[in-house]
């Protein structure tokens, strides 16, 4: 799981823009693999150079660093790097939940508002296998909605528990 650590709002690249700021590698670091390690501080001094040239030699320093950054936390985790992906603010609201909750040391909005979204979408599923149960054996168009919407719901279900199981 990457948290969405691909993106411009993302964990790393917050890590890396803080890391910059404070001319301290360290705030980024412990996102990458030990083994990787070198690669990021070389970009680290490379970007800190260069960032000294202009605010354009800045910008396109800072963004090949956060590249960097956000490749290295990738492939330290064995996926595949695509690119970073644009700011999608407000697109996780759980994520920004979650800051919270570490900020204020209170998870209570926070599992209020999973545990609502988890029993809700449970439940919109589990209705709709409930209204396409009953269709007629001869209507072979409504028994694959049926079928469709079982499966949907069977593996919702198997992805829940083994999302929960793998923690």
């Amino acid at each position: 799981m990457t948290l969405h650590c691909d993106g411009m709002d993302g964990l790393v690249v917050k890590a890396a823009e803080e890391a910059l700021e404070m001319e301290n590698i360290n705030y980024v670091l412990p996102f990458i693999r030990e083994k990787y390690e070198d690669e990021l501080k070389d970009a680290f001094e490379r970007t800190t150079t260069v960032r000294e040239l202009s605010g354009d030699a800045a910008e396109l320093a800072d963004y090949w660093f956060f590249e960097t950054a956000v490749r290295l936390y990738l492939k330290g985790r064995g996926k595949a790097y695509t690119g970073l992906k644009p700011s999608q603010i407000n697109e996780e609201p759980v994520i920004n939940m979650a800051e919270q909750a570490v900020r204020t040391e209170n998870i209570n909005d926070l599992m209020n508002f999973i545990m609502n979204s988890i029993k809700e979408d449970v439940w919109v599923r589990f209705d709709d296998v409930l209204s396409k149960k009953d269709y007629d054996i001869n209507d072979v168009d409504d028994a694959r909605d049926y079928i469709d919407s079982l499966l949907n719901f069977f593996g919702y279900m198997q992805q829940l528990i083994e999302f929960m199981e793998e923690g």
